[in-house]
C-alpha cells in the first residue's frame, strides 16, 4: 500500500512519542552542570574507595596463602 509524506508525518506525529522541552536560566543551567560533575566525583571516589578496599582484601589474602606456603616448604 503507498502511503504518502504527509500521512507519514501525520501519522508518526501522533503516535510517535512526545518530546519535552525544557527553557531553564543560564544559571540554572550552571547549578544543573554543577551538580552533575559534583555527582560524578562523588562516584568516582566512592568507585575509588571501593578499589582500595578490595586490593587491600586480595593483599590480605594473598600474603596470608604465600605465608603458609612459606610454612609448609
Amino acid at each position: 500500500m503507498y502511503t504518502s509524506l504527509f500521512d507519514t508525518i501525520l501519522f508518526d506525529s501522533f503516535f510517535s512519542p512526545m518530546r519535552t522541552v525544557y527553557v531553564v536560566s543560564d544559571s540554572q543551567l550552571e547549578e544543573i552542570k554543577r551538580k552533575q560533575r559534583q555527582e560524578e566525583l562523588d562516584n568516582l571516589e566512592a568507585s575509588r574507595k571501593r578499589l582500595q578496599e578490595n586490593y587491600q582484601s586480595r593483599i590480605k589474602i594473598i600474603d596470608k596463602r604465600e605465608h603458609e606456603l612459606h610454612e609448609e616448604l
